[in-house]
């Protein structure tokens, strides 16, 4: 074999591999859940002064095509100058989102969940120093056929007051991958399901205007409640 065909042929390979490393790469970039978010987040009842209560949600999410298996990590701040005292994060899912286990949290009785929810977490914090944050690995699923919503209140211990509540904030896909290993969710993006039959796996539709921070409750639209419901419809000291 000549060297001028030896060197073409290992130009190719490493054209080859060059190639493989962006198609890979690419790929693994998908899976970047991204910057944290407070999209749909809205501060409720008065919290104590200096205290500045605030929650997270990634930007993205991957949902297995095969198990609907996905994970998510909720993030509670204190942005303040004082200690939070005693407080809790709760993790509910909606519709198509279950959530089914929160790492340090309990469950919460189905009889003590929101109206419109399907599941939830309890997560009891005794305190949350100024300038601190504390993160919360989630599991859920998500039926991709189906929309699907996540809310994180922060209340008192006693759940009378909630001071900070993200959501019922949708996931959902601008990229449909019925194909692929895993599909991509986006925060703050309704998920719209095909007609039954169809062959695509879902449309989406930019639905931002229902997670405004403006607009008392308008987060809880969708969800069909009206205002929060922990400390304005239910009963008083739903524990976790």
């Amino acid at each position: 074999m000549s060297s001028r065909r030896t060197t073409a042929i290992a130009g190719s390979l490493v054209a080859a591999s060059f190639s493989a490393v962006l198609i890979l790469s690419g790929t693994a970039g998908a899976d970047d859940p991204g910057p944290a978010s407070g999209k749909g987040g809205k501060p409720v009842d008065a919290v104590p002064a200096g205290v500045k209560l605030t929650t997270l949600l990634p930007e993205r999410i991957s949902v297995d095509n095969k198990s609907q298996v996905t994970a998510i990590t909720a993030t509670v701040k204190n942005e303040g100058t004082k200690d939070s005292g005693k407080i809790r994060l709760l993790v509910v899912g909606f519709d198509g989102l279950t959530v089914k286990n929160v790492q340090g949290c309990s469950p919460i009785e189905k009889k003590n969940l929101p109206k419109g929810s399907n599941s939830g977490f309890s997560c009891p914090i005794d305190n949350l120093a100024a300038g601190r944050s504390k993160s919360y690995a989630v599991d859920a699923t998500f039926d991709l056929g189906r929309t699907g919503k996540v809310c994180v209140p922060v209340q008192t211990a006693d759940g009378k007051k909630t001071f900070w509540q993200q959501g019922p904030v949708p996931f959902g896909t601008t990229n449909p991958s019925p194909n692929a290993p895993a599909t991509p969710l986006l925060l703050g993006t309704d998920n719209k399901p095909v007609a039954p039959g169809g062959d695509e796996l879902a449309e989406t539709g930019a639905r931002e205007d229902l997670m405004t921070l403006g607009g008392a409750g308008a987060a809880l639209i969708a969800a069909g409640a009206a205002g929060v419901w922990w400390s304005r419809q239910r009963p008083r000291g739903l524990e976790g």
